[in-house]
């Protein structure tokens, strides 16, 4: 049986009336498939989509606007507090005897002013070169934001802000300085409640009261005194325009930095207050300056802060907490602060102190009644804050003999009196005199003059050490005293400002001296918060013994160690230098300044051999003093320290004894 073939049978979609061939899609150009443009037309939704989608769109932004608007706004109620705002630190300004300004510590901010009472220039200014649409606005620059965003796109770089002065305000008077995005929310909400808070000229005179000007200085009014020493209702066009420049970049326009760029910088405020007429073009032009010139400013150096650091830390003892604006008046003088910057600065550039190793030195020059006139505490003070006057301590050599011989003289001796130059030893230790030899007898007088080491042991082991450092301590010195023979060598550290303020004992004849720097203090409204009394001095110690003191003295300058330090004027002092040559001083007087000298190495590394006190330091000492003295009258020692004695009433009774003590001592 022959098999049938099998044949698969077609499907066939229900419905389906016979094997009819499915047509193929032909686009309206008669190709077949669709073109792009067609394609893409069946992808766009029509109007009602389109219209659907905007809707949701928007309720979307509002909501999370709204969101972003509370959870930002929540806080808000706590910054915007003028209480806050009105928070700042307390200013400090450090003035000198002859007027100049030495410091300024804290912020210093001006008295308000409303900018009604300022000429129409200068507010002006601040609106042509900082928001020229501030008076279209409402407190946001929709126009000044894309101009900003359009700028920094094509410069590839944030190169022109947007922020508005209202915007600016908000950020000074209630935000901290931090770059975010919510920082940015806050400001822009502030500064809508601001614009609805206040009008125009408020929110201008509150920007201008706020702004800071570099220096320190914040506001108009502080700005206008400190850069040009007038007030801001007297600021000329050009000085406005100036001010105008500043808190775009305050450290790069300072006119006392660089009173060239701060020109080119106030010339472009003026070519912007031409572009918003506020000023005619010509008017502009003739305006334009190449150079800033600002009120003149002190002239003492870097130097002057060791001594302004001093004082600050000494103001809460004067006044307590400081919750206000101080002036703080001193006893320093400019010029001999600028002379003793100077002349130490010079010394240590000598060749002598390069070649012997000489790296560090320190000045400290005061009246004999103890008034700072001068204080230099180290070579650079940008490279070392430390003050090497009033925190170093350091071993002071020979000048401490000082307080040996005025307890001998206290215990019964003269400065006539014999003593023996030779060898002891005690318990193994045997002082030895500089030039390693033993001279022999000699008075006391000779003695100070030449430094002898074994005389001054003697003496003040006879005497006994527990009076020496009695001595130091009524004369000032607070600094922890070893009871050893090697005491009266100087062998116990001591401070520069303790030293000094003891020669001062005896150079005013023998009168207590606490050294100061502190005259006045004033707040707010002048009010008067110290003030240092003229109560009549203390006497320390018997005048027969200050003028015997101030013989021997004058006997170390004329003839002795000191001869180094002779100048034009009578004059008295001792020479110091420790073992190995670590330190090397020499404190001296006038009848008008004292002054101390100290050079070492804050290592304590050696000097050389060279360097002792009677070198480097005397002629430090001697130059400081030549200086320092001119045009002054030359005056005796003993004249002056008896003038001192009958303004408390004292008798002339020792004027006899000092009459002569400092003659032979003057530069030929």
């Amino acid at each position: 049986m022959a098999q049938r073939e099998f044949k698969r049978k077609k499907s066939v979609r229900k419905g389906a009336t016979g094997s009819k061939k499915p047509k193929k899609r032909v686009s309206s150009s008669g190709k077949k498939g669709g073109s792009l443009f067609a394609r893409l037309g069946d992808m766009i939704p029509g109007p009602e989509a389109i219209a659907k989608f905007i809707v949701l769109g928007s309720i979307w932004v509002m909501v999370l606007g709204g969101g972003v608007v509370a959870y930002y706004g929540y806080g808000l109620p706590d910054k915007v507090s003028f209480d806050v705002a009105s928070e700042r630190k307390p200013s400090i300004r450090v003035i000198s005897i002859d007027g100049q300004n030495l410091a300024a510590y804290g912020n210093r901010y001006g008295n308000p002013v409303e900018v009604r009472n300022l000429p129409d220039y200068v507010g002006q200014a601040f609106v042509s070169i900082e928001d020229r649409r501030f008076y279209d606005h409402f407190g946001i620059d929709v126009v000044g934001i894309m101009r900003a965003a359009w700028a920094n796109l094509t410069a590839g770089r944030i190169a022109e802000g947007g922020s508005t002065i209202t915007q600016q305000l908000a950020k000074n008077l209630f935000l901290s300085p931090e770059r975010s995005f919510g920082r940015k929310i806050e400001e822009v909400l502030l500064a809508i409640w601001l614009e609805f808070k206040f009008d125009k000229q408020q929110i201008l005179s509150l920007y201008l009261n706020r702004i800071y000007f570099g220096s320190g200085v914040y506001g108009i009014d502080a700005a206008s005194r400190h850069y040009f020493g007038t007030d801001p209702r007297r600021l000329n066009l050009y000085e406005a325009a100036v001010l105008a420049g500043l808190p775009k970049a305050p450290s790069r326009y300072n006119p006392m930095v660089d009173p060239k760029l701060a020109a080119e910088r106030a010339n472009v405020v003026l070519e912007a207050m031409a572009s918003t007429g506020a000023l005619t073009k010509a008017r502009a032009e003739r305006a334009k300056q190449t150079r800033v010139r600002t009120a003149r400013a002190a002239q003492a150096g870097p130097g002057v802060r060791y001594f302004t650091d001093w004082v600050l830390d000494r103001v809460k003892d004067y006044v307590g907490y400081v919750d206000q604006d101080l002036l703080v008046y001193t006893t320093l003088d400019s010029r001999l602060q600028a002379i003793a910057e100077e002349n130490l600065l010079r010394a240590l550039a000598s060749n002598g102190a390069k070649e012997h190793h000489v790296g560090q030195a320190a000045l400290l020059a005061m009246t004999p009644d103890g008034a700072v006139r001068a204080m230099v505490g180290g070579r650079d003070y940008y490279e070392s804050q430390y003050n090497r006057v009033t925190q170093a301590r350091r071993q002071p050599g020979s000048v401490f003999k000082l307080f040996v011989y005025l307890a001998g003289l206290e215990n019964g001796f003269g400065s006539n009196d014999w003593m023996r130059d030779g060898p002891i030893v005690i318990d193994g230790w045997e002082p030895r005199n500089f030039d390693r030899k033993h001279h022999g007898t000699m008075s006391i007088r000779d003695a100070v003059a030449t430094s002898n080491n074994s005389i001054a042991v003697q003496l003040s082991l006879e005497v006994g050490l527990d009076k020496v450092i009695q001595k130091a301590r009524d004369m000032g010195v607070s600094s922890e005293l070893k009871p050893e023979p090697s005491l009266a060598l100087g062998t116990s550290e001591v401070s520069m400002l303790e030293l000094t303020g003891a020669y001062a004992i005896v150079a005013n004849g023998g009168f207590a001296v606490f050294p100061h720097a502190v005259s006045k203090i004033t707040g707010k409204g002048g009010e008067v918060l110290y003030e240092r009394s003229d109560d009549f001095p203390v006497r320390l110690m018997n005048p027969l013994h200050a003028g015997e003191m101030n013989n021997m003295l004058a006997a170390v300058v004329s003839k002795g160690t000191g001869r180094n330090a002779i100048i034009d004027r009578p004059s008295a002092g001792k020479t110091g230098t420790t073992s190995d040559y670590r330190d090397a001083w020499f404190i001296g007087y006038s009848s008008d300044l004292v002054a101390g000298i100290w050079m070492g190495n804050d290592d304590g590394s050696p000097m050389d051999e060279q360097v002792t006190g009677g070198a480097l330091p005397a002629a430090l000492w001697r130059d400081f003093m030549l200086h320092a003295h001119q045009n002054i009258p030359v005056r005796s020692l003993g004249k002056a320290a008896l003038a001192r004695s009958k303004k408390i009433g004292e008798d002339d009774s020792w004027r006899d004894f000092t009459a002569g003590y400092s003659s032979g001592n003057t530069k030929q």
